[in-house]
């Protein structure tokens, strides 16, 4: 009898508001919005810019937190994600902020917008419509008003592909960070792998995504890790929230060896539960690499279980699809495993309807 995991008819019936039909898509939203983005004419003012500021909420923020981590040691002007209805004081006109909100009706991004058309600010709109949309044609400003062609659950989280790629093409295109055609067509390359990989058609003895799934099942993940890697394991986190309806937290090295470890002790049952996900890369520092096996022997030395996920891409960005494509496939195993519908997210429906 198959597991759960590899029966195709009953991932079938998971996906019936289209999840894993986005999750598949992603290689090819990514293509879109890189190429999309590329062929945009922006005013030479963009490149010019003291810092860049990235206004976003929930799923429509993520693509900043990876591209923020990815590129922060190359990257010639500062980056902040900014999850409020208001900018940092310090932003003017030599600021590049970009509202991000997949539906255009995000408040807290469109108080943010006000602020910085106040400010003078120079703004780039990423968006498929609503409110926002209206703003960007109102105020005459530039922005990436995209046709999700390969989003059809019509969910801003699993729009991921366009969020970072039109992220990464804007700042290149700006002369902000430096990557060539080939350079993304190598992680399209990678990502298209992974999905094979991960995919629902490879069985479970031979899928990292399914195993990992079993082995969080009615657990606690907690993941680890580092350096480049932060922002697309955020992305992780986020998908076990919304996905999989699963708590979840993450922490980072060399940061969480300065408090996390003592907090391993009470409550003693919550042991039982916790399970530590280390995400590693051989492209960390070595300090870090040391501090790794240090942190997964205290966490030993605790009675939690753990395991590490050591990524085998060899460049940041393709190690970036990699984990995005792992990390998007075992949120939906696991949400299959707890017998949750994936697209579902009625908290959050209900706390919008409130505040309404």
């Amino acid at each position: 009898m198959k597991n759960k995991l590899d029966d195709l008819t009953t991932l079938k019936k998971f996906d019936e508001k289209l999840v894993l039909s986005s999750i598949k898509l992603l290689p090819d939203q990514a293509r879109q919005a890189w190429r999309e983005v590329a062929e945009l004419k922006l005013p030479e003012s963009f490149k010019r810019a003291q810092n860049i500021v990235i206004c976003g909420m929930g799923g429509s923020a993520l693509g900043g937190r990876v591209v923020k981590s990815l590129t922060e040691k190359k990257i010639r002007a500062p980056i902040e994600i900014v999850n409020q209805y208001y900018l940092p004081d310090y932003v003017n006109n030599q600021t590049l902020v970009v509202l991000s909100s997949y539906s255009g009706n995000t408040e807290e991004v469109l108080s943010a917008a006000y602020e910085a058309l106040k400010q003078r600010a120079k703004i780039f709109v990423l968006t498929t419509g609503g409110q926002l949309a209206k703003l960007m044609t109102k105020e005459k400003l530039k922005g990436y008003l995209y046709e999700p062609l390969y989003n059809p659950a019509k969910m801003p989280r699993l729009a991921i592909g366009y969020s970072i790629f039109s992220l990464l093409s804007l700042f290149n295109k700006t002369g902000y960070i430096s990557l060539t055609d080939e350079v993304v067509n190598q992680s399209l390359y990678v990502m298209e792998e992974f999905v094979r990989e991960y995919g629902p058609r490879t069985p479970t003895a031979n899928n990292l995504a399914k195993t990992l799934a079993f082995q969080l099942n009615g657990k606690i993940p907690i993941l680890v890790t580092s350096e480049h890697l932060r922002g697309v394991v955020h992305v992780f986190k986020n998908f076990l929230n919304e996905t999989s309806k699963v708590f979840s937290a993450s922490f980072d090295i060399p940061e969480l060896n300065h408090h996390l470890m003592e907090g391993l002790r009470n409550p003693v049952k919550l042991k039982e539960v916790l399970y530590f996900l280390f995400i590693s890369s051989e492209s960390f520092g070595e300090r870090v690499k040391k501090r790794y096996l240090l942190t997964q022997d205290v966490v030993k030395k605790n009675f939690i279980q753990s395991t590490v996920y050591q990524t085998r891409a060899a460049q940041k960005l393709d190690q970036v699809a990699e984990v995005l494509i792992f990390g998007v496939f075992v949120s939906f195993y696991l949400a299959v495993l707890a017998n949750s519908d994936p697209s579902a997210i009625p908290w959050v429906d209900y706390f919008k309807e409130k505040l309404r």
